[in-house]
C-alpha cells in the first residue's frame, strides 16, 4: 500500500492534524508526518514534494493556516494528490487559510477540505488510495455501515425518548 505524507506548517497545528493520522492508523494506512513551512523551509518543501512518488507516497495531506501556501507549493511541485487541510486561525477564524488553499490556478489542483476537517482528509486520502487497493475500498465501505448503523440506532434512541 502507499503511504500518506501528512505536512504542516507548523507545530501548533498539530492537535487537528492528529484527527487525520488517528483515522489513517485505525485502518493500518502507512502514514509519515513533518513540520515543513512553505514560508520557513521552502528548499525542504521543495526536496519533499519532488520526491514523494519515489519515495512510495500516494497522497499528501497538507495542513496550514493563515496565508495556507503549504498545499499549493506541494501540489506545484509533484503530480500525486494533494488534499489541503486549512487551520482555524486566530486572525480570521480561518477563512483565510480556506481561500488560501481553495484558490488554485488552473492545472494545479488542490483537494480542499473544510476548516479544521482532518477527519475527511484522511478519509479523503484513504478514498484515493482505494482506488488501487480492495481492501482499504472494503474497509471503508464497512466503516459506511457502520456510519449508517450508528445513525438508525441514535434515530431510535431519540424517537423513543421524544415520541
Amino acid at each position: 500500500m502507499k503511504k500518506v505524507a501528512i505536512v504542516m506548517g507548523s507545530k501548533s497545528d498539530l492537535s487537528v492534524v492528529s484527527e487525520a493520522y488517528d483515522i489513517l492508523k485505525r485502518f493500518s494506512v502507512p502514514v509519515v508526518v513533518r513540520v515543513i513551512s512553505a514560508h520557513r523551509s521552502i528548499d525542504t518543501v521543495l526536496e519533499f514534494s519532488r520526491g514523494l512518488k519515489d519515495d512510495g507516497f500516494g497522497v499528501v495531506i497538507a495542513a496550514a493556516g493563515k496565508a495556507a501556501h503549504l498545499a499549493g507549493v506541494v501540489a506545484a511541485n509533484t503530480s500525486i494528490p494533494v488534499i489541503g487541510l486549512p487551520i482555524r486561525s486566530s486572525t480570521l477564524d480561518g477563512l483565510d487559510s480556506l481561500l488560501s488553499t481553495v484558490q488554485m490556478p488552473s492545472g494545479i489542483p488542490v483537494a480542499t477540505v473544510a476548516i479544521n476537517g482532518a477527519v475527511n482528509a484522511g478519509i479523503l486520502a484513504m478514498q484515493i488510495l482505494a482506488v488501487s487497493d480492495q481492501d482499504l475500498y472494503n474497509a471503508l465501505c464497512n466503516e459506511r455501515v457502520s456510519l449508517k448503523e450508528k445513525q438508525a440506532k441514535d434515530d431510535r434512541s431519540i424517537t423513543a425518548q421524544y415520541n
